[in-house]
């Protein structure tokens, strides 16, 4: 399986870039966009000069709980930028978004919860709500954060869309919105069910 598969394989298809669309990243946006695959993983993520966005990460489930994810966050924390990342709300039916919050959780990540994100898929044209993760070395505002988001959105996941997908996806200020008394803690949530079990 080559590195797009065990992606494709492993996230929704309202979450996934063409390979087209990565490809494209990867070749004409090298100096930002980067690929890190090894036999059982595969990390996207692009690199700005002020943070790093992670695209997707991917571990093989023969080798989960050996270290790897924190082994590549550690990679990237070492860098010395905030780190932003999307991740699905808890689905209580999937065990895998509980799982993929408290890695992060245990890794030093923050919600974002003053920050909305919903965006329809090219693929499923439904609305996808995601909630925004990140881990700041000198403690980072929320609105910084923000304003770091919409540069990702704008430089990675619409580049090149309607040339790729035959149609664009929505603007910015449509997909990302900003509200400090915004109620969601996604944390929050993991814990309370940890708390009934």
């Amino acid at each position: 399986m080559n590195w797009y598969e065990k992606l494709n394989q492993y996230f929704p298809v309202e979450e996934m870039k063409s390979k087209e669309h990565m490809e494209t990243l990867l070749q004409e946006k090298g100096d930002v966009y980067h690929k890190d695959e090894g036999k059982y993983h595969v990390l996207m993520y692009a690199e700005f000069d002020t943070f790093i966005f992670i695209d997707y990460v991917y571990v093989s489930k023969e080798a989960r709980g050996q270290g790897i994810g924190h082994k590549l966050m550690k990679k990237l924390k070492e860098k010395g930028k905030p780190i932003i990342l999307e991740v699905e709300p808890v689905d209580y039916d999937d065990t895998d978004t509980e799982k993929r919050l408290r890695f992060y959780q245990r890794e030093g990540f923050k919600h974002a919860q003053s920050i909305g994100y919903k965006r329809r898929s090219l693929a499923t044209n439904e609305i996808n709500q995601m909630e925004i993760l990140y881990w700041s070395p000198q403690d980072e505002s929320e609105e910084a954060i923000y304003e770091k988001m919409k540069k990702m959105y704008e430089h990675i996941h619409t580049y090149k869309d309607e040339e790729i997908y035959g149609q664009s996806f929505q603007p910015t200020d449509e997909v990302l919105t900003f509200d400090e008394n915004r109620e969601e803690n996604i944390f929050e949530d993991i814990r309370e069910t940890e708390d009934i079990k």
